[in-house]
């Protein structure tokens, strides 16, 4: 199985190299929130997504460019990526790519400000508009969303 720097490093590379880094964030989340519908509930990749005041953010991803705005694939180590996307997930990649791709960060995450799976997340964490959470957005949430549309 893949991971999620291998999709980021994925996006960023069809991207000319460099995006900001709330629009890699949220790539990543349609990526794995699309690949849950199309791929019959099949994560693209483990890690998950908690519900922060921005929209979903993975911590993991987080972590390596903390403190960077843009991130190139460059800043992505080889010794994190697992070189395991398949055909069949770039494909997902590229749709998402090709639907979300055109969007800036913002957009993006206000966005994913209107969908259940972060409302949710972030409800049920009985948190407030504009304050820190860590709730994970479930992908059975993900899943369950995203196929009613």
């Amino acid at each position: 199985m893949c991971n999620i720097f291998d999709v980021a490093k994925y996006i960023l590379d069809v991207n000319g190299g460099s995006i900001s880094t709330m629009k890699l964030q949220k790539l990543c989340y349609y990526s794995q929130a699309w690949g849950l519908v199309w791929n019959n509930k099949i994560p693209l990749f483990e890690q998950d997504f908690q519900a922060w005041r921005d929209g979903p953010v993975n911590k993991e991803l987080f972590d390596l460019h903390k403190g960077k705005f843009v991130i190139s694939s460059n800043d992505i180590p080889n010794d994190v990526l697992e070189n395991r996307l398949t055909e069949q997930q770039i494909s997902f990649v590229n749709k998402v790519i090709e639907f979300y791709g055109d969007k800036s960060g913002a957009w993006l995450s206000e966005l994913t400000h209107l969908e259940r799976p972060w409302i949710e997340a972030r409800t049920n964490a009985n948190v407030k508009d504009g304050e820190y959470c860590e709730a994970i957005i479930t992908k059975d949430s993900m899943h369950s969303y995203y196929s009613s549309l």
